[in-house]
């Protein structure tokens, strides 16, 4: 028999959300200017839900390799405070914020969808992937969105973790009755 939990039986457990940017927070599409310069983008649904969470009292952390100064900006602006770009050793740079932040890794959902993400995953309570990770990520995954990256995959995991919590629109229904 397996006593593993089911990911919704997990759910109630998250405290933290960690998330890869790109193929995560975007579509994994890179535009490149005449000057060079990398653009992404992002879906507002999960700068809503990004922002939801936070209002609601969970931590959000950023990892990602890549160190778009543009990224940095819109995470921030969403009231993002962790935001680790940049990142050569992704297992490092959650190990150094769950001890100084406190936090096991049993609480925290960590979304990503390459291999870079693979470590990571594997210490992590809920590893979830969008729909369109790469087949290795989507084995050792929990939770597997129905949504692509970019796509609202981000806005899927953190809404079904803040409904488990009743944080999902209780802000909301009071603002609007």
């Amino acid at each position: 028999m397996d006593n593993a939990k089911s990911y919704k039986e997990l759910l109630i457990d998250i405290t933290t959300f960690i998330f890869d940017v790109d193929g995560v927070l975007t579509d994994g599409t890179v535009t490149v200017t005449t000057d060079g310069e990398l653009l992404r983008t992002m879906n507002v649904k999960d700068g809503f839900a990004l922002k939801t969470a936070i209002d609601a009292g969970f931590n959000i952390c950023i990892i990602s390799g890549g160190s778009n100064e543009g990224v940095r900006k819109r995470l921030a602006g969403l009231g993002i405070k962790d935001i680790h770009l940049g990142a050569k050793n992704k297992i490092d740079q959650l190990n150094s914020y769950l001890t100084a932040n406190n936090i096991n890794p049993s609480q925290v959902l960590y979304m990503g969808d390459d291999l870079p993400d693979f470590p990571v995953m594997k210490i992590t309570g809920l590893p979830c992937c969008p729909q369109d990770a790469v087949p290795e990520i989507k084995a050792i995954s929990k939770y597997i969105s129905h949504k692509d990256g970019g796509k609202g995959a981000v806005r899927d995991v953190i809404e079904q973790v803040l409904k488990v919590h009743g944080k999902w629109n209780s802000n909301f229904n009071a603002k609007y009755d």
